[in-house]
């Protein structure tokens, strides 16, 4: 038996999210970042010409650099692994690991650092990373969702409040709602990339006072060192102050706007689950799926419904990074670390796993008119009647006879429907038997398109306003899929 099938094997990269989301939150990914943050830092010590105790020495070589650069990816992870299991810290065993493939190397890593110099920063690259391909993702989702609002703009269809039937709406009209609920989202989660800040260089409790200590009292060239750090790592801005870590406001700030995607995307899933029920509208159905292992017929909306199981993970998740930010002791305790491995990576990989199979959803639903059409006219006969009421008077009619008339047939076609001896249509047979209905234009009045209200334009309307300013910006990343192998 394979090892693959021994142990537990996380359902988020097994099943759901992408490769390139999983291979991003790897032991692999990680380690080459902090290797990358060492360099970084040495470099820019290098640069800013950090001596040695003489104050005339240079202290870090051009071979050195050099060593390290060529070493970069040279991770032995079972020695990284003996390293651990000795000395009871990742970082430490990191820097032995590299310090045997870099000997000379190894006397300028992790200079003045603290652990956090190396986690905290890649998390932050990684977070930072990861929205940006979240973004791209949901951007091409609400670009699938505009097109399938503008195609069905104006198609006739029941709303629901209460989920009982209210005025009609149009399949496109209902389709801005859940576009415009992901649109806020991609708001707030722009908005939290666009102000991620870098940790930088910041020492031990997050005073700089090992880095002042190597720079023999120099605040500006510690201020410096900070900037040039963020600079080679691809941010240009550092926080303002930091404890030992960045604060994990940061993290609980990003897992809400997760989490407010998973609400979206579970509210959708729901509205969609519901439509099957009534076959107005189906998800993707490939030609050999099974649907049930005992009812054969069966067609179930199995992607919404795992849509929602997954957005309600991920919905969930911002509890635990709460009570981190609440739990952390002046500068830092310990208790925020083994968490942290767990809801972070998980956060973005349910994200994006909600996203893929959004995609995929959103770009085979299929509409089925006739049903549709059929729903409407089961219940069109009783919202037509106070359009019918009015085109009576308009004729001259009593409005309180015809109010009565109204009123009596209804009750009687609504008995009928209970015991199921009548349709709704009986409503209109019976009103175009009344003298008081003579010369009213029952099928102009019975159109559905006159109840949809302005649903058509307020498509258009929703559409150039809010959508197509989001397409200019992310044009490059449209077009997006899904593709759903399990």
């Amino acid at each position: 038996m394979a090892d693959s099938h021994l142990n537990y094997d996380n359902p988020l990269i097994g099943r759901y999210a992408s490769k390139a989301m999983a291979e991003r939150w790897g032991p692999l990914r990680k380690f080459r970042t902090w290797r990358r943050l060492w360099l970084a830092l040495a470099e820019s010590q290098a640069e800013l010409g950090l001596l040695a105790d003489d104050r005339k020495t240079p202290r870090i070589q051009p071979a050195q650099l050099q060593e390290l650069r060529e070493h970069l990816d040279d991770i032995h992870f079972e020695r990284a692994d003996f390293y651990e299991k000795k000395l009871r810290h990742d970082v430490m065993a990191h820097i032995h690991a590299l310090g045997e493939v870099a000997p000379r190397g190894r006397e300028i890593v992790h200079l003045g650092a603290t652990s956090c110099f190396v986690t905290d920063n890649t998390d932050l690259l990684l977070m930072r990373e990861s929205l940006d391909d979240i973004l791209g993702k949901l951007a091409s989702l609400i670009d699938s969702l505009a097109k399938f609002a503008a195609t069905w703009k104006s198609e006739p269809s029941l709303g629901f409040t209460h989920f009982q039937p209210a005025q009609l709406t149009t399949v496109g009209k209902r389709a801005t709602l859940w576009c415009y609920d992901l649109i806020l989202d991609l708001h707030d989660l722009e908005h939290r990339r666009e102000n991620l800040k870098f940790r930088g260089a910041k020492g031990t409790t997050g005073t700089q006072a090992s880095f002042l200590a190597l720079f023999h009292g120099d605040h500006a060239k510690v201020r410096e060192l900070d900037r040039l750090v963020s600079k080679k790592m691809g941010f240009d801005r550092t926080l303002a102050v930091t404890g030992q870590t960045y604060t994990r406001k940061l993290d609980s700030q990003i897992l809400d706007a997760l989490s407010g995607l998973g609400q979206s995307l579970h509210k959708w899933g729901n509205d969609l689950r519901l439509l099957a029920h009534r076959q107005e509208i189906d998800e993707p159905f490939e030609a050999d799926q099974v649907g049930s292992s005992a009812m054969a017929y069966k067609r179930n909306p199995m992607r919404a419904e795992r849509l929602c199981s997954l957005s309600r993970f991920l919905m969930n998740l911002p509890a635990m990074s709460a009570q981190t930010v609440a739990t952390q002791w002046f500068e830092r305790t310990l208790d925020d670390s083994a968490i942290r491995r767990l809801y972070i990576p998980q956060a973005f990989l349910a994200a994006d796993a909600c996203l893929k199979l959004a995609l995929n959803v959103a770009n085979g639903l299929v509409v089925n008119r006739a049903v549709i059409a059929r729903n409407v006219q089961e219940q069109l006969p009783y919202m037509a009647t106070e359009n019918l009421m009015m085109a009576a008077v308009a004729k001259g009619q009593d409005r309180q006879e015809v109010h009565e008339a109204v009123r009596k047939h209804s009750h009687v076609v609504t008995a009928g429907l209970k015991d199921n001896s009548m349709t709704s249509a009986e409503l209109i047979t019976r009103l175009k038997g009344e003298a008081l209905f003579s010369g009213v234009d029952f099928a102009g009045e019975m159109a559905p398109i006159r109840y949809v209200g302005r649903s058509p334009e307020q498509v258009e309307e929703f559409l150039a306003a809010e959508v197509e300013p989001i397409r200019e910006k992310y044009c490059k990343l449209l077009g997006q899929k899904g593709e759903v192998s399990i």
